[in-house]
């Protein structure tokens, strides 16, 4: 049975990560003090130390979640064997956008993780075991072999997030040089998610 001092502790954390998944989304990562997020959860500065030693891990906790919580929505829809690959892919390149545009800081934070903290990331997330031998891979590579072509069905998934993640990761550069603003390179973003199926559409079909 759990005692009320277990309720208590994860009601705290959870109220914590909560409190600071908002603030780190309003402010970014380095605006963000961790007394700011102390006031957001209405607890003290004290508690959030106790629990997550510092701002730094607060935020890869909340990040690592926010993607593994993603990915588990996601894999459904890459193993659906009823949902034709074509939509899939509308699937995807919808839905991942979707994520992006809400939290912008995912792409880099990703990069950032593979790049300093690999095997605890990938630990995390369900790449290997679901994703590469899911359904939507099977379904690429009967397409490929259909054609009788001779690739990789990982090309595939590669080029479609690449389509997918590398706006957000120049958004910085396409913003400036394109003298774009936020809402216009979310709209952007938006009309990708039509443009996208179709630019991989082509692809194998031309192939």
């Amino acid at each position: 049975m759990t005692d009320k001092k277990t309720i208590d502790t994860i009601t705290t954390e959870e109220k914590i990560k909560k409190a600071a998944s908002l603030v780190f989304l309003k402010k970014g990562f380095a605006a963000t003090r961790t007394r700011d997020i102390a006031e957001a959860s209405g607890e003290n500065l004290a508690l959030i130390n106790y629990y997550f030693r510092s701002k730094e891990n607060l935020y890869r906790i909340v990040m690592m979640e926010t993607m593994s919580a993603f990915m588990n929505t996601m894999i459904p829809v890459f193993n659906e064997e009823s949902t034709s690959l074509e939509k899939k892919i509308e699937l995807v390149a919808s839905n991942y956008i979707d994520l992006f545009c809400e939290r912008p800081e995912i792409p880099l934070f990703v990069l950032n993780e593979l790049n300093h903290h690999e095997k605890d990331f990938l630990s995390h997330m369900p790449f290997k075991q679901k994703l590469f031998n899911s359904n939507f891979f099977t379904q690429v590579n009967e397409l490929l072999v259909s054609k009788k072509l001779d690739i990789n069905p990982i090309q595939i998934f590669v080029s479609m997030m690449g389509m997918i993640v590398f706006p957000f990761i120049a958004a910085p550069l396409l913003k400036s040089g394109g003298k774009m603003n936020n809402k216009e390179f979310i709209d952007m973003m938006q009309e990708r998610k039509k443009l996208i199926p179709v630019w991989i559409k082509s692809i194998l079909s031309n192939q």
